[in-house]
């Protein structure tokens, strides 16, 4: 069972970024996704998820309106789409999954893969 996240880099603020989490070993349909990220000396947070039923999004407050998360079953990747990104957005992003219902708390997930890095020059 592998996670793997994809599609950080350097971008410029306003700029956009799309990240990608990829599943292996196993199959999403049944899993809740979400998106963390994690700055230096700060604790991780729950940026957004989706549900695995009805495709529900969540989003923290400071990335509403900007990012948007979406996943493909059949592709077996969820994506999330970062736009007007601002330098605070800078992170290390994870995404991870579980079975259950979609929660932005980091704790209830049993599948991580590793980050890739985020940074926005200001």
């Amino acid at each position: 069972v592998q996670l793997q996240a994809s599609g950080g880099g350097l971008v410029q603020a306003g700029g956009s970024l799309r990240l990608s989490c990829a599943a292996s070993g196993f199959t999403l349909d049944d899993y809740a996704i979400g998106w963390f990220r994690q700055a230096p000396g700060k604790e991780r947070e729950g940026v957004s998820c989706i549900s695995s039923d009805d495709g529900t999004e969540y989003y923290v407050d400071s990335v509403k309106g900007r990012f948007t998360i979406s996943r493909d079953n059949a592709e077996n990747t969820v994506w999330l789409q970062m736009d007007d990104l601002e330098f605070e957005d800078t992170a290390v992003y994870y995404c991870a999954a579980q079975r259950g219902l979609a929660t932005r708390t980091p704790d209830w997930y049993n599948y991580w893969g590793p980050g890739t890095q985020v940074t926005v020059s200001s």
